[in-house]
C-alpha cells in the first residue's frame, strides 16, 4: 500500500518565501485598489456600484418600473457578478440611495434608507424597496448599443459591462470615499451644470486653462446646504495638485432672539451637536446660553434652535465659538485619486480629469457611432433585396413555389446575398402589397441618409466634438440644477475664552486628606465644619476666584492644575482628585492654591528646604502634571502657604522636636521648580530615622499672629512674642515652651486690615 503512495516533488516549484509573500502582498495590493476601493474615471464608480447598477437595469428595475424588495437586488448582484458579502453590497445600495449622501442619487429607495442623524439605521433589505432613479439613465442609455467592452462574470456563465458608457463625468458629480493598500481616495460631489460647463469649455477650447476652468467648476457641491468657507485660492489649489480640503460651515439666522439653525455640514449628525453643546453647557463653558432643542421634522430637516440668556449676548461671538468648537464646522479632505482610463491609479489635477473623461467620451461615442452604422448598413442591405423581390415579384413567386430549395436559386438569379435572401422568404404575404413597397423606399432613403450623416461624423473629429457638446447640454438642463452648497468667505471661528466666560465670584476650594475636591461659593465658609466620608478629613484649603485655575499639589513634588468653576459642589462630598489628573502610583494630595497668576506661594519640604514660586509657573498643561518641587531622600512635601507681601512677610518653620525659626522672606528665592535653599536646619540623621523633620512652614506679615496647635492645647504668639524665635535663615531655631514641642499643625490669625482714611 505504501509503495502506491509516491509524489512527484520534481514538478514543485520551490521558491524562497520572502519573494512569495511579496508577490501575494502585491497581488492583493492591486485587487484592493483596482476592483474594490478606487473609482475608475469613466463612469466613477466602483466595481460594485457598477455591479449593482446593472444589475437592476437587468432586473428592469428602471425609473418608471414599480419598486422591488431590495433583497431581490442584492441577490442578482452578488448571486451572479459579486460574490461577496450581502450586508456589504446592500450598505453600498443604500448609499447610492441616500439623498444626504450623494449629491445625484442613482437608486430611488422606498421605505427606511437611514437619516441624516444616523446614516446607517436604515431597515433591513427584506424590507426596503428600490428601483433605478433618471440620473441612471446617465450610466446605462448607451449600454446596448456597442459602447463598451464585456467581460464574463467570475464563474464564466454571464458577462458584465468592464465600464458604464457615462454621458458625463460621473467621478465628479457624486464623488467618491475610499481607502485601499497605501493609497486612498477622497473626492468631494460636483454640480453637474458646473461640470457640463467645464466640459463644453475643454470641448471649445483644448487649451483652456485650469484656472479658466475654476471659472466654471467654483468648487465643490455637497448634498447639504451648508456653506463652503474655504477661501477660493486654497479651492484653486486643491484643484491645481488633486489634493487639498475644505471647510463647510452650518447656515443659521435670527427668530425671535433665538437662533436657528437650517442647515449643517455634509455627513454632521444634529443629535451629535445638540450633544456637543449640551455637554459645554454642563461644563459651564456656555453661560450665555440657556437651552437647546431640535425641532427638525419632515418639512424641516435641519431646525436646531439655541435660546440665549439675554437680548444683550452676542449671538455672532457666540456662533464663533460653537463653529470653532463643535461640528457645525467640519474640514474635509480633498484626495482626487481614481483609475485612468489607462488602467492606473494616480492623483489627478482638475483638467486631467475633465480632458480624460471626455476622450473617453470621445472614444464611447465613436463606438457608439460605429455601432448604429453598421446597423444601418444591415438594414440598407436587406431593404435592397427586398426592393429586388418586389420588381420581380411574379419569378419570385414562381421560384419559391418550384423548387424544392428556393433559397440558392433566389441568390444565384438575383445576385442576392444569404441574409438577403433569408429576408425575401421570411416576407408575409400582407408585405406584398404595393404600399409596402413604397414604404420600404422611403425607409430605404432615410436609412441612407443617415448612413451619410453618420460616416460624416465619423470622418471628422470637429463634428464628434459638436455632437458631444450638444449631448452634454442637453444632459445638464434635464438633470441639472442649482448650486447648494453657497461659497462664502468667511472670518475663522474664534474660541471663546473659557475665563472670559465664568462669572468672577469668591470661591473656597477645599481638599481632603484623602484627595477629595470642592468647591464653596464665598470666603466666609468654614472648610473644617464641612461634612466629610469616613475616615476622612480636612487637609487644607484656597480661597480665589471662580474664573482662576486650582492648582494642586502631590507628594512627589508634580503639581496639577483644574478650573476653578469646573469643580464639584460643595453641597456634596465632592469627587475624587484622580478622576480628573493622572498622579504617579502612591502618590497623595498635601495641598491647593489658587489666586492671580502672579501671586506668589511658599513650597518647601520636611528636610527644612523651601522656595517661593511664582503661581502660574505651577500650571500643567495635561492630567500627568509638571514636576515642580524636588523632594531630597526621606523628605516629604509640606503643605503651601501663600505669600502677600514677601518683601515684608517672615518664614515661620517648626520642627516635630518643638524648634522654632522665624526668618526673613526675602531671603529665600524666587524660582519656577527646584528644591529651594534650607530654611531651618535639620540634622541628616534625624531626617533619616524620623526622629527630627519640619511639621509645617507658614507665611507671617508683619502683625500676624502664630497659633500652634499641639494636642488639644493652642500656642498664640504675637509678633513681640516672636522676638527670641528671630534668626537668619538655615539655623536650628529655639525651643519652644514645654507642652508645645509636639506642634500638630500651624495656623496664623491675619491681622485686620487697617480702616480706610476718612
Amino acid at each position: 500500500m505504501a509503495d502506491n503512495l509516491t509524489f512527484d516533488f520534481e514538478r514543485l516549484e520551490s521558491r524562497p518565501l520572502h519573494e512569495f509573500t511579496e508577490k501575494a502582498y502585491l497581488d492583493y495590493s492591486m485587487y484592493v485598489i483596482l476592483d474594490r476601493a478606487l473609482p475608475h474615471i469613466a463612469d466613477g464608480l466602483k466595481p460594485v456600484q457598477r455591479r449593482i447598477v446593472y444589475a437592476m437595469s437587468e432586473l428592469g428595475l428602471k425609473a418608471a418600473a414599480k419598486y422591488k424588495k431590495s433583497a431581490r437586488t442584492v441577490g442578482d448582484v452578488i448571486g451572479k457578478f459579486h460574490p461577496h458579502g450581502d450586508s456589504a453590497c446592500y450598505e453600498a445600495m443604500v448609499l447610492m440611495a441616500q439623498e444626504f449622501s450623494y449629491r445625484y442619487p442613482l437608486i430611488d429607495g422606498q421605505g427606511n434608507f437611514g437619516s441624516m442623524d444616523d446614516p446607517k439605521s436604515f431597515a433591513a433589505m427584506r424590507y426596503t424597496e428600490s428601483k433605478l432613479r433618471p440620473y441612471a439613465d446617465l450610466l446605462l442609455a448607451e449600454l446596448g448599443q456597442g459602447t463598451v467592452d464585456w467581460a464574463p462574470n467570475f464563474d464564466g456563465t454571464l458577462t458584465e459591462p468592464r465600464l458604464l458608457p457615462a454621458r458625463l463625468p460621473n467621478v465628479l458629480l457624486n464623488g467618491a470615499t475610499g481607502i485601499a493598500v497605501g493609497m486612498a481616495t477622497d473626492i468631494p460631489p460636483h454640480n453637474l451644470r458646473e461640470v457640463a460647463d467645464a466640459c463644453v469649455a475643454l470641448l471649445d477650447a483644448p487649451g483652456t486653462t485650469l484656472r479658466e476652468l475654476c471659472d466654471c467648476v467654483r468648487g465643490p457641491d455637497f448634498p447639504t446646504a451648508a456653506e463652503i468657507i474655504t477661501p477660493r485660492r486654497e479651492i484653486v489649489s486643491m484643484y491645481e495638485t488633486g489634493s487639498g480640503s475644505v471647510r463647510m460651515r452650518a447656515r443659521w439666522e435670527t427668530e425671535e432672539g433665538n437662533v436657528v439653525i437650517t442647515a449643517l455640514p455634509y455627513q454632521t449628525s444634529g443629535s451629535r451637536v445638540l450633544e456637543q453643546i449640551a455637554e459645554q453647557m454642563q461644563a459651564k463653558k456656555l453661560p450665555m446660553l440657556e437651552d437647546v432643542r431640535d425641532e427638525s421634522d419632515h418639512e424641516d430637516p435641519t431646525r436646531l434652535v439655541l435660546v440665549p440668556r439675554s437680548s444683550r449676548v452676542d449671538l455672532d461671538e457666540m456662533m464663533s465659538h460653537l463653529f470653532a468648537t463643535t461640528d457645525l464646522e467640519r474640514s474635509y479632505r480633498a484626495n482626487l485619486n481614481m483609475i485612468g482610463t489607462d488602467g492606473r491609479p494616480q492623483v489627478k489635477n482638475l483638467r486631467t480629469i475633465l480632458k480624460e473623461w471626455i476622450e473617453y467620451r470621445l472614444e464611447t461615442v465613436k463606438r457608439r457611432l460605429e455601432h448604429r452604422l453598421g446597423k444601418v448598413e444591415a438594414e440598407i442591405h436587406v431593404f435592397e433585396g427586398l426592393l429586388i423581390a418586389y420588381l420581380h415579384l411574379d419569378e419570385v413567386i414562381a421560384i419559391i413555389r418550384r423548387e424544392d430549395e428556393p433559397k440558392p436559386v433566389l441568390m444565384k438569379r438575383f445576385r442576392l446575398s444569404d441574409v438577403q435572401a433569408e429576408a425575401i422568404l421570411e416576407l408575409k404575404l400582407r408585405k406584398l402589397a404595393k404600399l409596402e413597397e413604397m414604404k420600404i423606399q422611403a425607409d430605404l432613403k432615410a436609412l441612407k441618409k443617415e448612413r451619410g450623416e453618420l460616416v460624416q461624423l465619423l470622418g471628422s473629429r470637429q463634428r464628434m466634438k459638436t455632437l458631444v457638446k450638444r449631448e452634454i447640454q442637453a444632459d445638464a438642463e434635464a438633470y441639472g440644477d442649482a448650486r447648494r452648497s453657497p461659497l462664502v468667505e468667511r472670518e475663522e471661528a474664534k474660541q471663546i475664552d473659557v475665563a472670559e466666560l465664568v462669572p468672577t465670584e469668591p470661591i473656597t476650594v477645599v481638599l481632603s486628606e484623602k484627595g477629595w475636591i470642592r468647591a464653596a461659593k464665598g470666603h466666609e465658609i468654614d472648610p473644617e465644619s464641612l461634612g466629610y466620608r469616613a475616615g476622612d478629613g480636612f487637609r487644607q484649603a484656597g480661597r480665589g476666584r471662580s474664573n482662576q485655575l486650582a492648582v494642586f499639589l502631590d507628594s512627589t513634588g508634580r503639581s496639577y492644575s483644574i478650573p476653578a468653576h469646573s469643580l464639584p459642589s460643595a453641597r456634596g462630598l465632592g469627587e475624587p482628585i484622580s478622576s480628573r489628573v493622572t498622579p504617579p502610583d502612591g502618590a497623595t494630595f498635601e495641598g491647593v492654591m489658587i489666586g492671580a497668576p502672579e501671586s506668589l506661594f511658599l513650597l518647601g519640604t520636611d528636610a527644612g528646604y523651601g522656595f517661593l514660586a511664582k503661581l502660574e509657573d505651577l500650571y500643567a498643561k495635561n492630567r500627568n502634571g509638571k514636576v515642580v518641587l524636588s523632594v531630597p531622600k526621606d523628605a516629604r512635601v509640606l503643605a503651601p502657604a501663600e505669600a502677600r507681601d514677601p518683601g515684608q512677610e517672615c518664614v515661620a518653620a517648626v520642627s516635630s522636636i518643638g524648634r522654632l525659626l522665624v526668618t526673613p522672606a526675602q531671603q529665600l528665592p524666587r524660582l519656577a521648580r527646584g528644591k529651594g535653599l534650607k530654611i531651618i536646619q535639620i540634622p541628616g540623621a534625624k531626617l533619616r530615622t524620623r526622629e527630627e523633620f519640619v511639621t509645617g512652614m507658614v507665611m507671617l506679615g508683619p502683625e500676624d499672629t502664630l497659633v500652634m496647635v499641639s494636642g488639644k492645647r493652642t500656642l498664640s504668639l504675637k509678633p513681640r512674642d516672636l522676638d527670641p524665635y528671630r534668626g537668619e535663615r538655615g539655623r536650628r531655631g529655639c525651643m519652644l515652651p514645654r507642652g508645645f514641642r509636639q506642634v500638630s499643625r500651624l495656623n496664623v490669625e491675619r491681622a485686620p486690615a487697617p480702616e480706610p482714611a476718612a
